[in-house]
């Protein structure tokens, strides 16, 4: 069907378009009004590759200053953006490069749980920590996602950010549908988080996709707040960087000050230095202090300091979004067109960032198309007409306490069949680990003393007992006081 027919069908039931005939980064805020966004191929496509080139240099220009700056800010006062060697791989991009892979081949955008956990003993099984780390080991003992980032499994799920740098490639397929931006990459960060880093992913995710609709950071901000569960500390976190920036419009330096002050109260642990409550605010406020500029945005990104590659790619991706890739190409930055492998075993050896971007391409498409927009082709020229969405909360927080209780009852029949799998030492690992987490461990151990035994002297034999006892969280110390007392010491 021709263009000039399509367009009168939609006009018949009323449907306003919206013109294509903007330039890259200065898109109409009235996009956000209209159920339909009519944008041709060549801006979708440079937006796309725009994000994904941001978000590479955040990563690989803010891991310099990966964790230098902690108690006092950072002093960088000239930046330039470069990858003179190419990109690489890093955990900022590698992981949702192994799934960006996984579903240009799929039949399916959600690929099932047993098939992530496939993808991950596949190709992800070092240059990864903390909860990714856990997860990962989790799946040695036949537990799957979502479980491996349940709070109950997973001693790191409840606070780290994985939920934030695991997170852009999902906005940037999912441009101006801000609500399938979120629930697409919740279905992969939920692999290592659950909680309040979830409220992160639907944030940034939501934002992201919203770039693509408007060049304003107040708007896209205000888009990632109404992606949140109102009653989540995120929104505070958020709304206290708002105020701080209000307060010290001119001063970066203040307000992570106030930052520091009210969210780095944990004793001097990990979460003073990492975690989703320091880095949404550093990732928050680079964006504002940025004022839409891309590099003064990553020069406040790195100055920020704690984790602040993961915020500076998150922050870059939104302003590579706006900006675009040809506009980023002609500010003569020395970047080489390579994207190294260096990290995931049995993945391309030869990938560019073109090709990456291209793999996000064909993915937007499919999104696109899934979502009930169309694809319209005339005299060579292809053009989206995408079905917009309001951004929206689509996970709200749950209570832990509940969820446990429901886990209980889930569960417990499964791991008293587990327990009779007397040949199986995995099944019978995975039986006492689930028990002891659910604190079903001793009422396991005097019905089925025997079972009970042997299965927890098999879970003592797994590796990931070995990162328990290495897990320097309090909810790892917690479970590790519950392994001791159900006979699974550190090995």
């Amino acid at each position: 069907m021709q263009t000039r027919k399509c367009r009168l069908i939609w006009n018949a039931f009323g449907l306003l378009l919206i013109c294509a005939a903007f330039s890259c980064g200065n898109l109409s805020a009235a996009a956000s009004e209209r159920d339909h966004l009519e944008i041709n191929s060549q801006t979708l496509e440079d937006k796309i590759r725009g994000g994904l080139l941001g978000q590479l240099l955040g990563n690989l220009n803010g891991l310099p200053h990966e964790f230098k700056y902690l108690e006092q800010p950072g002093d960088v006062r000239i930046y330039t953006p470069a990858l003179p060697e190419g990109a690489r791989t890093d955990d900022d991009t590698d992981i949702e490069w192994v799934y960006v892979c996984a579903m240009e081949k799929s039949d399916t955008l959600f690929i099932p749980p047993a098939q992530i956990a496939h993808l991950w003993k596949s190709h992800i099984n070092d240059h990864i920590w903390c909860a990714n780390r856990y997860a990962r080991s989790l799946m040695d003992i036949g537990i799957d996602p979502p479980l491996t980032g349940y709070i109950a499994f997973n001693p790191w799920a409840d606070f780290n950010i994985s939920g934030q740098f695991l997170c852009e490639s999902f906005g940037l397929v999912a441009p101006g549908m801000p609500q399938s931006a979120a629930r697409l990459g919740l279905h992969y960060v939920r692999v290592g988080i659950e909680g309040e880093p979830a409220q992160t992913t639907q944030m940034f995710t939501t934002m992201i996709a919203m770039a693509f609709v408007t060049d304003d950071i107040n708007e896209i901000l205000d888009a990632g707040l109404k992606a949140i569960d109102q009653r989540s500390e995120i929104t505070t976190i958020v709304r206290d960087v708002l105020l701080w920036h209000r307060e010290h419009p001119a001063d970066w330096r203040a307000t992570r000050a106030r930052i520091q002050k009210k969210y780095a109260i944990h004793g001097g642990g990990m979460r003073d230095n990492n975690g989703y409550e320091l880095n949404t605010a550093g990732t928050i406020a680079a964006l504002l202090y940025g004022g839409g500029d891309f590099v003064e945005t990553l020069r406040v990104a790195f100055n920020f300091g704690w984790d602040c590659d993961n915020n500076a790619a998150t922050a870059a991706t939104i302003i590579g979004v706006i900006k675009g890739h040809a506009w980023m190409q002609n500010q003569g930055w020395d970047i080489k067109d390579r994207y190294r492998n260096t990290t995931r075993a049995n993945m391309p050896e030869d990938e560019t960032i073109t090709r990456f971007g291209n793999r996000l391409i064909r993915i937007a498409e499919r999104l696109i198309v899934e979502n009930r927009g169309h694809v319209l082709t005339a005299d060579g020229q292809k053009t989206y007409l995408i079905k917009t969405q309001t951004p929206a909360n689509s996970e709200p927080l749950c209570d832990p306490g509940e969820k446990l209780e429901r886990l209980k009852v889930q569960f417990a029949p499964k791991i008293r069949a587990l327990l009779h799998q007397y040949e199986d030492e995995i099944a019978l690992a995975r039986a006492a680990y689930m028990a002891v987490c659910l604190d079903l461990a001793e009422e396991f151990r005097l019905t089925y003393p025997d079972q009970w035994k042997k299965a927890a002297a098999s879970l003592g034999k797994q590796t990931l007992i070995k990162v328990l006892y290495n897990t320097a969280t309090p909810a790892g110390a917690r479970l590790q006081s519950r392994m001791r007392a159900a006979g699974v010491n550190r090995p």
